[in-house]
């Protein structure tokens, strides 16, 4: 697999496309702090509130980008009610969600990237509360920063590194509370689109563990997005998940008597969700 952040890599002939970038040309911000990606699906039930979040952020240095996968809904409608906002938007079909990532982040010209899946959304301030952030670590080796983001059940918020051996609990979220250096994403590569459901813990796992990538995270009352239930993940077979969970676990060489303990657990906690799965 290609892991070059280069979108030639990516691009089919004959794809829809639109956006300020074709609008505009070279007249566009080359050089913004934020490159924001949306990947989206026939979602045109909340697609459009993402959109809305991301566009009247306070914070206006950053660019905009959506992936569509082909949708045959009006989600295609939607962006383009948007064509003059947006810096960039494509619609072709693609090989998943994780496939879209790449293809956006391979577009991303902004020091930093950012991810909001058309499930959820921004803050009004969610770009402003990190880029205090970049500016006060400027002069420190700082390769991403984890926001804290509201769920219907409370806030995820935090950074413990330590936990990513056994635990999904060492972060807040993808969506909507990670934002990464854009030079540190060339060194850890693409998303492998061979893990259907968790490519994105293997990326955590590649950026922490293998490229030892340093991060932070927002404190609790600096909540950057909103985060959706009935999302992505939610929507897969809880043993679809947990298997592929094992085998990235696996795959980076984690102590096979750790695997063990994680499989035990998880079997006697999740009981219910494997045997009815």
């Amino acid at each position: 697999m290609d892991n070059e952040l280069n979108f030639r890599n990516f691009l089919e002939k004959n794809v829809i496309q639109g956006g300020k970038r074709l609008i505009n040309g070279s007249n566009v911000n080359s050089k913004p702090l934020f490159s924001i990606i949306t990947v989206v699906y026939n979602n045109e039930r909340f697609l459009e509130e993402t959109i809305k979040s991301v566009l009247k952020q306070k914070f206006q240095n950053f660019e905009y980008i959506i992936i569509d996968g082909g949708s045959s809904d009006k989600t295609l409608d939607i962006i383009k009610r948007y064509d003059r906002q947006i810096d960039y938007w494509i619609s072709e079909k693609d090989k998943g969600i994780y496939d879209a990532f790449n293809k956006g982040m391979s577009l991303a010209k902004g020091d930093f990237i950012g991810i909001v899946n058309s499930d959820d959304t921004y803050m009004d301030n969610a770009l402003e509360i990190i880029a205090k952030y970049i500016k006060d670590l400027n002069n420190k080796e700082i390769d991403f920063i984890f926001g804290s983001v509201k769920k219907h059940w409370g806030v995820l918020y935090g950074y413990r590194p330590e936990k990513i051996y056994y635990s999904w609990g060492f972060y807040s979220s993808h969506s909507t509370g990670f934002f990464l250096r854009r030079s540190s994403a060339k060194k850890i590569g693409l998303y492998n689109i061979n893990y259907k459901y968790h490519a994105d813990y293997d990326y955590f796992y590649r950026m922490i563990v293998k490229k030892k990538m340093k991060g932070t995270s927002t404190k609790k009352d600096e909540i950057t997005g909103n985060f959706r239930r009935g999302g992505y993940s939610s929507k897969i077979n809880f043993r679809k998940l947990f298997m592929e969970e094992l085998k990235i676990r696996y795959n980076h060489g984690q102590n096979i008597i750790l695997i063990i303990i994680i499989f035990v657990y998880k079997s006697i906690k999740n009981f219910k969700k494997i045997l009815f799965s």
